[in-house]
């Protein structure tokens, strides 16, 4: 099984709050592989959901760890990348 992590910092101007974590959500859900979203201080959240990514309560300039589990998990995280730092 590959596994895939990816550090960044979120460029997105609104975060990743309503429609972001909704697109964001909505790609996730889309991979076959497991992927799971997290904060620097531990708290991590399935990408899966977007009132879990919601508590999180990413804003634009924030650090996050993306982790994906599964076939396609490198994929799957170049396009999350895009959503959370499309700059």
């Amino acid at each position: 099984m590959t596994v895939a992590e990816r550090r960044l910092v979120v460029t997105e101007e609104a975060g990743l709050h309503a429609r972001p974590a909704a697109a964001f959500a909505q790609a996730a859900a889309r991979s076959q592989a497991e992927v799971t979203v997290a904060r620097e201080d531990g708290h991590e959240v399935p990408a899966r959901s977007v009132l879990s990514l919601m508590t999180l309560n990413i804003r634009c300039g924030d650090a996050i760890v993306l982790r994906a589990r599964g076939a396609d998990a490198e994929s799957t995280l170049d396009v999350l990348a895009r959503i959370a730092d499309p700059a």
